[in-house]
């Protein structure tokens, strides 16, 4: 059995230096497969895969269906962007 690797990705210069690393790295028994999420894959299977996963930010990368706790909790939260001042006057 092959271990499954997803990488999610924007295609932006920052996503793709992870994608080539991934490539890079994989070996006889790593099956990879990349997500470009600009181009919405054909049957929205990665933007359904993305809220299986809990994807909140790019770029990801799950192995075996598990997203790698490097990729977790850093979309853009409320809570954070409230602690800043964002849409409180100066």
């Amino acid at each position: 059995m092959k271990r499954q690797i997803e990488v999610f990705t924007a295609g932006c210069p920052v996503c793709e230096p992870v994608v080539k690393m991934v490539n890079e790295m994989a070996c006889d028994s790593c099956e990879v497969t990349v997500y470009n999420t600009i181009e919405q894959c054909d049957s929205k299977v990665c933007v359904d895969k993305m809220k299986e996963y809990n994807i909140t930010s790019l770029p990801a990368v799950v192995v075996n269906g598990k997203l790698l706790d490097c990729c977790k909790d850093r979309g853009v939260s409320k809570d954070e962007l409230v602690a800043a001042g964002v849409g409180k006057a100066i």
